[in-house]
């Protein structure tokens, strides 16, 4: 089958064997795959969590497609059902999963659209609702809203039942976007006052949850738009992976910041978020309630310029790989 894989060149069309589904498995073959972050960084060498790509392992984590074979014990899931998952090797024709690990595509949603949706949608329920032990009502804060995770978990956290979903972006144009994809608000962190004009959105109490993709010198302009016992779920490090921290503020208003990634948790740990994003969010993503703008096509073969856009964050949402 042919597979993107990384090389001391980058990234290199390379045809490999056709993976075979164990017991509990499913073997998919995949229609479209979608960029993330994290795959810049197995580019480049770097594992994710317990993945990682190679000269004879495909990158990729987010994948859409038809399902074509059954391992022993699968009792759910059908041949020709219509799929889509977070899994390791996904920018391949190929491609095996785990039974539970996978979400049903809605009868109305492309598999460019459904390749778009897994991983950010079980990153940001396990964060708002998990890490962030969100309540209907609550104002929540996306610190880089703009992201595709970001988008994402603005539309969520509507789902979920927000008062109010603030997002920020240092772009105006990416500002009208967020109020597309699930902003009730929109602000751009490249004014002077943006901290008060969360506060004003907030009647001066600041805001209940802020999911955070920047950190760096964000980090105690996060602290001052919190309200007393707010929560700061930090997701990404966009901005810098250190910056000044106002301890005195942070335990006056008795703030938790709290970290969330999937790269320290066990496969257990990992599909119990996947398996609390199913129940909560499946609904939203039937009825079209979570939606991504495709930022931009490629095929397969052309794997090496759809990195490039993304490394030069030239994509406003997700950036497809069209494979099958």
């Amino acid at each position: 089958m042919r597979a993107i894989v990384a090389t001391n060149q980058g990234a290199a069309l390379k045809n490999l064997p056709k993976p075979k589904p164990g017991p509990a498995q499913i073997l998919v073959q995949v229609k479209t795959a979608a960029l993330n972050r994290a795959d810049l960084m197995m580019l480049h060498g770097a594992s994710h969590g317990g993945w990682g790509g190679g000269a004879d392992a495909p990158l990729g984590l987010e994948f859409a497609g038809e399902v074509v074979e059954l391992g022993e014990g699968v009792n759910k899931i059908r041949i020709g059902d219509r799929i889509m998952s977070a899994g390791s090797g996904a920018f391949a024709e190929y491609i095996v999963v785990y039974e539970p690990q996978v979400f049903s595509v809605p009868h109305n949603m492309s598999y460019e659209q459904a390749a778009s949706l897994p991983v950010g949608t079980q990153t940001m329920h396990d964060a708002i609702a998990t890490a962030g032990q969100f309540t209907s009502g609550q104002t929540v804060l996306f610190q880089g809203g703009a992201s595709a995770v970001g988008m994402i978990g603005m539309q969520a956290a509507k789902f979920l039942g927000a008062g109010k979903v603030v997002g920020t972006s240092r772009s105006s144009e990416r500002c009208a976007g967020l109020l597309e994809f699930g902003a009730d608000v929109a602000i751009n962190t490249k004014d002077k006052d943006w901290i008060k004009q969360v506060l004003k959105e907030t009647d001066d109490k600041g805001v209940d949850l802020l999911i955070d993709f920047l950190a760096g010198p964000y980090m105690n302009q996060n602290l001052e738009v919190m309200k007393v016992g707010g929560r700061i779920i930090n997701i990404g490090r966009l901005a810098g992976e250190q910056g000044e921290f106002n301890f005195d503020l942070h335990s006056m208003r008795r703030i938790s910041y709290i970290g969330c990634s999937f790269r320290m948790r066990t496969p257990f740990e990992s599909l119990e978020v996947i398996m609390k994003a199913q129940a909560a969010l499946e609904p939203a993503l039937a009825n079209g309630a979570i939606k991504l703008p495709i930022d931009k096509i490629y095929q397969l073969e052309e794997a090496s310029q759809a990195f490039e856009r993304m490394s030069k964050n030239l994509n406003f949402g997700k950036i497809i790989l069209s494979i099958a």
